[in-house]
């Protein structure tokens, strides 16, 4: 083998190591982050080898079940949903857990609790997994403040309460991106040493991007500011350059592709979905969490999404993330639309 290349690659950041320095930043730590972050990842790897091997196990498929969401459930679905909630249960570091996938939370058992709460959505983009597009697991993570008395109350937190968040996407590779709260790092699972390794450090969103990301599909059920927006992204009224149009229906990728390459991604609420489609808690917290930490913005018409206080665990809201100013620029039509109305 040669030495150099060996050499470079005992220098290699895994996601481990990284969790341990930012531990470092916090004396009073004890570890237990780490350890919990230690068993996302496990069913991250875990979740990664099924989605590779989908198509030979014959694991794609209906589960012949629908979930809370009225959507039918794969068997990855049900699959990923078990494995992680497994692996954080049995870190004992976790007191609530709430999935896309079970209509009430979880509340792990007295003798495995400990201080987070985690809301995931397991398996998004699932209605994609036969076409081969790229799917993802989404996370946040909260502090519970008395894990021994720990009621519904405490998991309906603003976003601004959390404490991390991510996303892994399951794709060409498989990518991990996380927030602690200290700006944005991505790793990428290396096969060979069944690690995640640091490949993107510190990301930040351009302040401005080419691209919109929207299903033009429902267009005609849009409000006034959102069909403008997509108007203007259309036809600049500056006489600039027309932004692309990228949508791939799976939110890990289309959010990922955003905060890589700058740009906005929205999902609107619209006449049949007034209340919006993302949900609150596992979806809209964490990807806002992580545009906000990478010096984009998050809004949902109305306010800035991370200081939504949810009333339920499946609660669902409209979204507008990305560039800072592709986001001010959507913020400025809904505040005309407000002062006129």
């Amino acid at each position: 083998m040669d030495h150099a290349a060996e050499a470079q690659r005992t220098d290699l950041m895994t996601i481990t190591r990284h969790a341990l320095n930012e531990q470092g930043r916090h004396p009073e730590s004890r570890g237990d982050f780490t350890i919990l972050l230690s068993h996302i990842v496990l069913g991250c790897k875990f979740v990664a080898s099924a989605v590779n091997k989908a198509g030979l196990a014959k694991l794609i498929g209906l589960a012949g079940e629908t979930n809370v969401q009225g959507e039918e459930q794969k068997k990855l679905d049900v699959l990923s949903n078990e494995v992680f909630v497994k692996a954080l249960v049995s870190s004992g570091r976790t007191c609530v857990l709430v999935s896309e996938e079970n209509e009430a939370a979880i509340f792990v058992d007295a003798p495995l609790r400990g201080k987070y709460c985690v809301c995931f959505d397991p398996l998004d983009g699932s209605s994609n997994i036969d076409c081969g597009v790229s799917i993802g697991t989404i996370f946040g993570i909260y502090m519970i403040k008395d894990k021994d008395n720990a009621t519904l109350e405490d998991v309906l937190q603003p976003g601004t309460d959390m404490i991390a968040a991510g996303y892994c996407m399951y794709g060409s590779s498989c990518t991990l991106v996380l927030s602690t709260g200290n700006g944005v790092n991505g790793f990428t699972l290396d096969p060979s040493l069944g690690e995640f390794i640091l490949t993107h450090p510190n990301i930040k969103i351009p302040n401005k991007g080419k691209i919109y990301s929207v299903n033009e599909g429902n267009a005609r059920n849009w409000d006034a500011p959102t069909a403008k927006y997509a108007e203007r992204c259309k036809f600049p009224q500056d006489g600039s350059s027309p932004k692309s149009l990228r949508y791939i229906g799976s939110m890990v990728a289309d959010v990922h592709r955003t905060l890589l390459y700058g740009g906005i991604f929205l999902y609107p609420a619209d006449k049949k979905s007034p209340s919006g489609k993302v949900r609150v808690l596992y979806e809209d917290f964490p990807m806002s969490f992580l545009m906000e930490q990478a010096g984009g913005q998050s809004f949902t018409g109305k306010q800035r999404a991370l200081e939504i206080v949810p009333s339920e665990i499946h609660q669902r809201s409209p979204i507008f993330l990305g560039s800072y100013d592709d986001v001010e620029e959507i913020k400025s039509l809904y505040a005309s639309e407000s002062s006129t109305a």
